[in-house]
């Protein structure tokens, strides 16, 4: 019987100390390494959408001067941005806030800010004084994240 319960002692054993700490070990280096690679991935998700965000607005501010005329029908400057009646109203436009074209503060979108640079410019065949560059910025200072757009507006 001695024979046997050696035998049963040796089906019996367990893991020593030694085996189950190496085995945390690998397991704890293993976790750390793809909570590592999803973390990574968590931040440039988020910067991409920050990046289609702003550039969504800068093509929804784009898009509203170019729908205005190039000249100021009235002769003046308009003081808010809902009386902007043409393009050249929106020079240096800075919007601390995104707003819509009636000048109310979006909800959700408080991290951008727009800047707007209205450029004499010139273009091949058409006459100096008759083109305008409108540079549109959009930035998101919290994650450092800047979007250009750029159009051209002819008399």
């Amino acid at each position: 019987m001695s024979e046997q319960r050696q035998a049963a002692r040796r089906r019996e054993r367990g893991v020593t100390l030694i085996e189950l700490v190496v085995t945390i070990t690998i397991i704890a280096i293993a976790v750390a390494g793809v909570v590592g690679a999803l973390s990574g991935n968590a931040v440039q998700s988020a910067n991409r959408m920050i990046q289609q965000q702003a550039a969504a607005i800068a093509a929804s501010y784009l898009d509203e001067i170019m729908q205005k005329p190039y000249t100021d029908p009235d002769g003046g400057t308009e003081a808010t941005r809902d009386q902007f009646d043409n393009a050249g109203d929106y020079a240096a436009l800075p919007d601390n806030l995104v707003r819509d074209q009636q000048g109310a503060a979006i909800a959700g979108l408080a991290g951008y800010r727009v800047n707007v640079a209205i450029i004499p410019s010139a273009l091949p065949g058409l006459p100096a004084g008759t083109v305008q560059l409108i540079n549109v910025t959009v930035t998101h200072p919290g994650s450092g994240v800047t979007v250009l757009m750029s159009g051209y507006k002819t008399q």
